[in-house]
């Protein structure tokens, strides 16, 4: 059995993002795997401002007194993390990528969080594949920096309105990966 925290991005509830966290999180308990889901556009997370100070402030990840401090024993603890999240401009949009920074206290604080396996789910409204780029190429430089591996991604153009991913294979996709995790 394996411990899977799926971080979501989207602010919008049911999203087609959030469809797709669920038929994952569907196959990996299918699977027999322990599945936490956090949403970050809930979350209230400060920008990283490069003190160094991680990990020094009575164990805390990080000296702002924020959500990360709640959700980084999740991710420390985790075999795999997801990363759900729609595209709008491009890459990871803001409420997610904020979890995404604050990593750097894992960096700082020098914890051991390698070996850990990685997903990227993704939507967006663009027709045109290449609107993943740079959210790809993002999510891939940060897995050697994290010594993390990519376990898979599924990436699903063309959705926009809530509903939109129904008339795609993307959940089907998604249950099937969190089934192999």
């Amino acid at each position: 059995m394996k411990n899977i925290i799926v971080l979501t991005g989207s602010p919008r509830v049911g999203s087609n993002t959030d469809q797709m966290a669920e038929a994952f999180i569907k196959g990996a308990q299918l699977a027999g795997h322990a599945v936490s889901k956090i949403s970050t556009a809930t979350l209230h997370i400060q920008g990283c401002v490069g003190c160094d100070c991680c990990y020094r402030d009575e164990g805390h990840p990080c000296c702002h007194d924020d959500d990360f401090n709640k959700i980084a024993p999740l991710i420390e603890h985790a075999d795999v993390v997801v990363f759900a999240t729609p595209i709008y401009w491009y890459t990871f949009p803001a409420t997610i990528k904020r979890v995404i920074d604050q990593f750097y206290c894992f960096y700082c604080g020098k914890r051991d969080i390698k070996g850990k396996k990685a997903v990227l789910l993704s939507c967006g409204e663009d027709t045109a594949y290449n609107m993943f780029d740079g959210i790809q190429r993002a999510y891939e430089l940060c897995l050697p920096v994290l010594g993390w591996s990519n376990a898979g991604m599924v990436l699903v153009p063309g959705v926009n309105k809530i509903g939109d991913i129904q008339n795609t294979d993307g959940l089907k996709r998604c249950e099937e990966l969190g089934k192999l995790i």
